[in-house]
C-alpha cells in the first residue's frame, strides 16, 4: 500500500499492527512520532528564516522554533551575532558595554538574549536562520516533506510509538533497528547533500 498522505499513513499502521480497533489511538502515535523527529533529525529542509526586530535585551523566538543556524544585523556591512552560552553572556554582560549594536547572543527559553542591548529608541533588524519544526500531519494537512521524501521513516517511528500502549510485541526491537538506520541513512544523505562532490576531475588532454 502506497503511503503518500495521512489516512494512508493510518491505514498502514493499523494494518501492520494487525488491530482494526486502534483508530482512535493511531494519530497519538503519529503525534509522538513526530515529536522524536523533531528531536533527532536535523535536515536542510527543516531550515527557515524569520525577520527579527530587535529594540530590547529579549526577543521572542519563531512558534516552530527548534534550534539556531545563525543571526544577523542587518547594517552597513551586515552583522553576524556569536552565539554563546547564557553562562558566556553573563560574564560578558560585566566587561562589555550595555549599550550599543548587538554582537553577541544567546537562547534563553523561548527567547533571544543580546549584548550589547539596543539603545533607547534603537530599532534593528535582524534575520534569524534557524531550523523550525516538522510541519504535523493532520486531517487538514494531510502531508509534509518528510511523509514525501521518507514514509518508511513516518512507519516505523509510529510503530514503535504504538509498543508502550499495547504493553507488549515481539517486534518492537525490530521496528527500533530499522527506524534507527533510517535515522542515520537520513542524515548522512543531508550531510553529503551540503557538501556536494567536492571531487577535483582532471582530464587528459592529448597532445598534438
Amino acid at each position: 500500500m502506497a503511503i503518500t498522505n495521512y489516512a494512508q499513513l493510518q491505514s498502514s499502521i493499523a494494518s501492520w499492527l494487525l488491530r482494526s480497533d486502534l483508530t482512535a489511538v493511531i494519530p497519538d502515535f503519529i503525534t509522538l512520532a513526530e515529536a522524536q523527529f523533531n528531536r533527532e533529525i536535523r535536515n536542510r529542509k527543516m531550515i527557515k528564516r524569520a525577520t527579527a526586530t530587535i529594540d530590547s535585551q529579549y526577543s521572542a523566538v519563531p512558534s516552530d522554533w527548534l534550534q539556531n543556524v545563525d543571526l544577523v544585523i542587518e547594517t552597513n556591512p551586515i552583522t553576524t551575532l556569536q552565539f554563546v552560552t547564557s553562562e558566556q553572556l553573563d560574564r560578558l554582560r560585566g566587561s562589555t558595554s550595555t549599550n550599543g549594536s548587538p554582537s553577541v547572543y544567546t537562547v534563553v527559553g523561548q527567547e533571544l538574549e543580546v549584548l550589547p542591548v539596543p539603545a533607547d529608541n534603537s530599532t534593528l533588524t535582524g534575520e534569524l536562520t534557524y531550523y523550525g519544526k516538522i510541519e504535523v500531519l493532520s486531517d487538514t494537512n494531510t502531508t509534509n516533506w518528510l511523509l514525501n521524501s521518507s514514509p518508511d521513516i513516518y512507519l516505523y517511528g509510529t510503530l514503535l510509538q504504538s509498543a508502550p500502549y499495547l504493553v507488549e510485541d515481539a517486534r518492537v526491537n525490530l521496528w527500533a533497528g530499522i527506524y534507527s538506520k533510517l535515522i542515520n541513512d537520513l542524515n548522512i544523505a543531508d550531510s553529503n547533500a551540503r557538501i556536494g562532490d567536492s571531487t577535483l576531475r582532471i582530464r587528459a588532454t592529448a597532445l598534438q
